[in-house]
């Protein structure tokens, strides 16, 4: 009885240790299969035809869902700020902090969520086919180096892509915010603008613009990395495409909170 106890214990103490053992090692295969495509990015050939399809697949692709997010996401914007600051009789002074929500942060979180939802998904759909169904293994057998045939042009797409969504939806965000303050809420027009135009800085867009790269290039390796390693049949492919978008929506907070924090660190 007692060693069964003991067994149990140590049991219950070992499980968590092995799933942290199994994550790191997990982790550890991501990196270094990443980290091998790097000279990849620099070198010939450049396949520059297959990265305007992939960017024409994610960016055109993506298009009009990052239009109806951002117009929704301005509107309840100024819906919101607007009930908070008409309590101090300050409503004519919400248009910077409606500004700095989008641009800093709603804009590239949820540009890159989008991009996540519409094409990473796609992409690791796409790549699990592929390798279930043996077509890398075939390219593979013609000494065509499959990492670099399909991987590398989705990442190069998907990371010079997210910029110029997150653009996209900074701009129309900020745009249908105006409009509901302006012509629905009734907000100063002169105020709303000069306010904006008073305490803009570069940093607010540089900022934007980082974490837009940084978050496009993040959800490739993700939802690249997971659709290439599938295994087991089309229930594979299922598995593979749910977690590309879970993993991928899951690094995209944690990396926006680092950055962040870097930044507020940096004073930016």
């Amino acid at each position: 009885m007692r060693s069964k106890m003991v067994t149990a214990f140590f049991g219950a103490l070992g499980r968590p240790v092995l799933l942290l053992w199994k994550s790191l090692e997990k982790f550890g295969e991501f990196l270094m299969f990443h980290l091998r495509l790097i000279p990849a990015y620099f070198t010939p050939p450049f396949r520059a035809r297959e990265l305007f399809i992939q960017m024409e697949s994610i960016g055109v692709g993506s298009f009009w869902v990052i239009v109806l997010t951002s117009v929704f996401t301005g509107m309840v914007l100024a819906i919101q700020f607007y009930q908070g600051f008409h309590q101090f009789g300050a409503e004519n002074f919400m248009s910077y902090p409606i500004f700095l929500a989008i641009t800093r942060e709603l804009g590239p979180v949820f540009a890159a969520l989008m991009l996540t939802s519409r094409a990473i998904s796609a992409m690791a759909a796409e790549l699990g086919t592929m390798r279930v169904t043996e077509q890398i293994d075939a390219i593979d057998t013609l000494a065509i180096d499959s990492k670099r045939y399909l991987i590398v042009p989705r990442i190069l797409a998907s990371t010079l892509s997210l910029p110029l969504l997150v653009i996209l939806f900074n701009f129309i965000g900020n745009l249908s915010a105006y409009f509901i303050s302006i012509h629905v809420l009734g907000v100063n027009e002169e105020s709303y603008r000069s306010i904006v135009r008073q305490y803009l800085e570069l940093s607010d867009l540089v900022i934007s613009l980082v974490k837009a790269f940084v978050f496009g290039y993040l959800v490739s390796l993700v939802g690249t990395y997971i659709g290439y390693n599938t295994r087991g049949g089309a229930r594979g492919v299922g598995r593979s495409t749910t977690s590309a978008v879970v993993f991928s929506a899951v690094t995209i907070f944690g990396a926006n909170y680092l950055l962040s924090a870097f930044f507020l660190a940096m004073d930016w």
